[in-house]
């Protein structure tokens, strides 16, 4: 009897292993899975997802007797993977689903159910929780009835798991429970102790209870080290830290795309979005968009210090310190935030931190930057990321110790400067503000609407766009950018072609191949550009003039007039230069291509750069035919020469004739001598 029974389950696995074969077959078969080459041999490689399939009895019974859903992690996910276990069944839904049909969650196979969370990102891509499922390589197969359908994912799917010795927690928690029983979860042995108290004061319990697909983000002990920080987390604050019925989990996250959170209502509008610095660090941000009295307006960013904590109802992030609370000043924010990182899990490696370069930097040339910035009541940083420091150009200025000094002088602003106030300062014209290096400006500009708005800043010949604005502090704002101001690393023509108050002089050497030259690093220029706005003034005074400059027709007019514009010699002319030869001389003669160009320079109290401005400077004005000329920014420097930006340009009527008859382009010469040609042909075959 014990016989027959025995051939009776020796029989019974013999069929179920038969039933299985054609996906399990795929699995062990798949080059990409399984490690075959010499090459990966050789490497220490980790367990295979096929072997814990195969090791897996309750794996192995849904593969031979239902249908189902297998998400299967490459070798290189496995590689990538650092916990010692890796959960087969959490890889397992027993519904068979392909791309197109895979709902916002499928439950998995793994004891208590806990839910996979289906996402896309603007690309079409389709993420089961943070893993990507890799297009082409998905397999079905269908056989007695069983439909399986395996995706190839390029991530380990990682579950919530408790501890050892917690068997009487819940395998698959809420939020909520997640927050409670915190310590009693494998995550890092993070704390969230502060946070949850304060939950618990504010009676906000059901926010991270509520049913649905949520994201979570929960500060940690850490980000509480400032003692009067945790009673700043009321309601509103909590509200702040959950994006209701979305689930974001950072690789499928759009980069800066605000999401409403549950702080968003008549009198308070706070958004979050995720962004990821090129070193691959995650952040979040809120955005204060309107404040009130206790929540000011502004943006406040934590980094991302344990990511894609799956819950049933949604997802958990836990971050470095709590968003929407602005209490530091722009000094703490440098030294604590971002600077020497002083949170203990942030130690670990010391690339961390958005500002860490710019922090090291001013401290390498004794701090006292850091002193004067303190000292200011209402300041506004222009602060260059990490990947800013990394041009080569940059190094030997690095070594000048006054020279750094200025450039740096040149990031401060006295003066609150949110994106608000640059965008009305830039309602009418390219917005200018002074730094608190001697006379020198900063040039904003801003492009687009909405969330495709683009603000770019000119400081010293240099171009940067803000990457991250509005970051909040007590005495000001922080805008992280993307290049250093006053180290120049383009030529002059990378400087028209990048500057949007020089696109018209810019289109108009380029049609005329008047740029060609601008790139030479073996000349030096000095180049008199006129910005947009003198173009435009043009217009008015010279109608037909100015309609003719931007045609094709008639480049070689606008080339010579551009050559006029232009001093080609073994040095360029700072404006001080200029003033100085012309109080000698009367006048300077510079060498252009074809000719020369006479001016005086002189300097000009009380010049005054715009309407907004609230100060009086020592400007600087071009007298040219008997014309006076604002310069309206002053030695911008490139890497073969320099820019002065005028306010119109050095033109008169007669350059560009007009009247009818005397000036005939190119197109209209060649229709004439064709016609030509074909009377005389015909005269002479009558």
């Amino acid at each position: 009897m014990l016989n027959a029974a025995a051939l009776l389950l020796a029989l019974l696995c013999a069929a179920n292993a038969a039933a299985a074969a054609d996906l399990a077959d795929k699995l062990r078969d798949d080059s990409e899975l399984s490690q075959s080459t010499a090459k990966s041999l050789r490497r220490l490689m980790p367990v295979r997802f096929y072997s814990l399939l195969e090791s897996n009895q309750i794996a192995n019974s849904t593969l031979s007797l239902r249908s189902c859903t297998i998400f299967v992690p490459t070798n290189e996910a496995f590689q990538r993977y650092k916990s010692k276990t890796a959960h087969v069944l959490y890889h397992i839904t027993t519904e068979a689903y392909t791309q197109k049909r895979l709902p916002n969650t499928v439950s998995s196979d793994m004891a208590g159910n806990p839910p996979l969370y289906i996402t896309k990102n603007s690309n079409g891509d389709i993420f089961v929780n943070n893993a990507r499922i890799i297009p082409s390589l998905s397999v079905e197969t269908n056989s007695d009835g069983k439909r399986q359908i395996m995706h190839i994912i390029d991530e380990v799917l990682e579950p919530l798991t408790v501890k050892a010795g917690h068997s009487d927690t819940p395998n698959n928690p809420n939020a909520l429970k997640f927050l409670k029983n915190a310590e009693e979860f494998n995550v890092d042995n993070i704390g969230v102790r502060t946070y949850r108290s304060q939950m618990t004061m504010a009676k906000k319990e059901s926010v991270y209870d509520a049913a649905g697909q949520h994201t979570f983000l929960v500060p940690v002990d850490e980000g509480f080290k400032l003692s009067a920080r945790s009673s700043l987390v009321d309601g509103k604050v909590i509200d702040g830290h959950v994006i209701p019925n979305t689930v974001i989990f950072t690789a499928a996250a759009q980069h800066d795309d605000p999401k409403t959170s549950a702080a968003f209502g008549d009198l308070l509008k706070v958004t979050v979005s995720f962004f990821k610095q090129k070193n691959g660090k995650m952040y979040v941000k809120s955005n204060t968009i309107l404040g009130d009295a206790k929540h000011r307006e502004g943006v406040v960013l934590a980094e991302i210090v344990k990511a894609n904590i799956p819950v049933s109802n949604g997802v958990v992030h836990l971050i470095h310190r709590p968003l929407m609370i602005i209490d530091t000043t722009v000094t703490q924010f440098l030294q604590k935030n971002f600077g020497c990182n002083s949170f203990k899990f942030m130690n670990e490696n010391a690339e961390n931190g958005a500002l860490r370069k710019f922090y090291e930097v001013i401290m390498d040339n004794g701090g006292a930057v850091l002193d004067d910035i303190n000292s200011l009541t209402e300041v506004t940083i222009l602060a260059p990321s990490n990947e800013a420091w990394n041009s080569s150009n940059i190094d030997n200025v690095l070594r000048d110790r006054n020279r750094m000094r200025q450039i740096l002088n040149m990031h401060i602003i006295k003066d609150r400067l949110n994106v608000d106030k640059i965008k009305e300062k830039n309602a009418n014209l390219i917005a200018q503000v002074p730094t608190v290096n001697n006379n020198t400006f900063l040039y904003f500009n801003v492009r687009g609407e909405g969330s495709d708005t683009v603000i770019t800043v000119e400081g010293g010949g240099v171009n940067a766009t803000v990457i991250q604005a509005d970051v909040a502090q007590t005495n000001g704002y922080v805008h992280i950018i993307d290049h250093v101001l006053g180290v120049p690393y383009t030529t002059v023509l990378g400087k028209l072609e990048s500057d949007p108050m020089m696109s018209d002089t810019y289109k108009m050497g380029k049609f005329s191949h008047f740029n060609d030259q601008l790139n030479n690093t073996q000349r030096r220029f000095t180049y008199f550009v006129p910005r947009d706005k003198g173009w435009q003034k043009t217009e008015l005074d010279y109608p037909s003039a100015h309609k003719k400059l931007f045609m094709a027709d008639f480049a070689y007019h606008s080339k010579s007039i551009l050559e006029r514009h232009l001093a080609i010699s073994d040095k360029e002319y700072t404006m001080k230069d200029l003033v100085k030869f012309s109080q000698e001389s009367g006048s300077v003669i510079l060498p252009t291509f074809r000719d020369s160009l006479s001016i005086r320079v002189e300097e000009e109290a009380g010049h005054l750069h715009d309407e907004y401005a609230s100060h009086e400077w020592t400007g600087y004005v071009i007298i040219w035919n008997y014309k006076k000329i604002n310069v309206y920014r002053p030695d911008v420097e490139c890497t073969n020469g320099i820019i002065h930006v005028i306010d119109y340009p050095l033109l008169e009527e007669k350059d560009v004739v007009v009247a009818g008859g005397s000036y005939l382009p190119e197109s209209s010469i060649c229709i004439i001598l064709a016609n030509l040609i074909m009377i005389t042909v015909a005269k002479f075959l009558n």
